[in-house]
């Protein structure tokens, strides 16, 4: 009866710690292509000359600044894990 619940517990946790992985591996992933859309649009929407273009600057702003953040966090965790 031990083994059975060692074994089902080893299983779950194997399972969880390769979907976790694959997880973070994917919205790492999504976060850098974000921002890299983001970095476009903000290039193109500052060399259009309209009464919007500043306010669509500065929310494109606040979507550029977390993601640039997360970027530097999974370059450091990337290099990291290198080191290691």
């Amino acid at each position: 009866m031990v083994s059975t619940v060692t074994t089902s517990t080893v299983t779950t946790v194997t399972t969880a710690t390769a979907t976790a992985g694959v997880l973070g591996v994917s919205l790492s992933f999504i976060a850098i292509v974000a921002l890299c859309i983001f970095m476009v649009q903000k290039e193109i929407i500052s060399n259009v000359k309209s009464s919007w273009s500043p306010t669509m600057s500065k929310a494109l702003d606040m979507a550029i600044v977390p993601l640039f953040l997360s970027f530097l966090m999974i370059a450091a965790f990337k290099i990291f894990e290198v080191l290691k």
